[in-house]
């Protein structure tokens, strides 16, 4: 795609005050498309279908991230609504961001069955999540991180590249159309060496216990999530965390060219933030 070409698309990116949706919405500005912020600070809302229409016509391509996990049990009825609203009003160049496990399929089918020109992009838990999110504040308070990641390893994916990969895949015309891109971190690293990684890099001990889902669970009850939302995640977190994504996937070099991101790069540069200081 031209630089001209670029500039001449409008891309629709939903949940653009998030964490993947900002870094999205910023890459694709560096890319020279036209981005079109789509969430509820514009009046968009998932929960509201009422609401797509106005922030969907008119643009060429839309980003699609849910804001409760894609397999939450209401993100596959929502995308495909939105999915099939965006088609009938000519927006069929549709990406999606999904994870990796069977418990994001009906969303992705959802999607598929749209009519759209879909791409699905399968992302690896996010580095990003030990810096931003609810994992934080123990991290920042305590120095502890609770979780119930187990010693399981996974291939932290940096945002930056999922990202990228997003935005490469919107430029690239009918390239990556129909396909299902799986985008991981170079390297597995279990939980707990995650989090003495990130001690390393902000200069103080940090410490990982390991807890059951149910456990976890119950202290996100304690903040207030509601009964609902918990018993999602626990068995979100019961089959993710299980080992079956115990594995590297080329999406980043497959479509960047290049390898992606280490999480040691990520912890060096969130250290400098000071997001984890005491």
């Amino acid at each position: 795609m031209t630089q001209n070409t670029a500039q001449r698309m409008t891309v629709v990116v939903t949940g653009a005050s998030g964490r993947t949706g900002s870094r999205v919405a910023q890459a694709a500005e560096t890319a020279g498309l036209t981005v079109r912020a789509a969430s509820r600070a514009q009046g968009f809302d998932w929960h509201d279908g009422s609401t797509w229409a106005d922030v969907l016509r008119g643009a060429d391509a839309a980003y699609l991230v849910h804001p409760s996990d894609v397999g939450a049990p209401d993100a596959a009825d929502a995308v495909g609504r939105l999915a099939r609203e965006a088609v009938a009003l000519g927006v069929r160049r549709l990406v999606l961001l999904s994870s990796r496990g069977e418990e994001a399929l009906p969303t992705e089918e959802t999607l598929r069955a749209s009519g759209a020109d879909w791409t699905v992009v399968r992302a690896a838990w996010f580095a990003q999540n030990f810096s931003e999110g609810p994992l934080v504040e123990g991290l920042r308070q305590s120095g502890e991180l609770v979780f119930a990641g187990g010693e399981v390893p996974e291939p932290f994916v940096d945002l930056r590249d999922v990202a990228d990969v997003v935005v490469k895949t919107l430029t690239e015309g009918d390239r990556y159309v129909g396909q299902t891109l799986e985008v991981s971190g170079p390297r597995l690293l279990t939980f707990r060496e995650a989090v003495a990684e990130v001690g390393r890099a902000a200069g103080r001990e940090l410490t990982y216990t390991p807890v059951p889902a149910h456990r976890y669970g119950e202290q996100l009850a304690g903040f207030g999530v509601p009964a609902e939302e918990v018993a999602f995640l626990v068995e979100l977190f019961e089959s993710l965390l299980d080992g079956r994504n115990a594995y590297l996937s080329d999406g980043v070099r497959q479509v960047l060219g290049r390898e992606p991101r280490d999480f040691t790069e990520f912890a060096k540069e969130s250290a400098g933030t000071g997001v984890w200081k005491a």
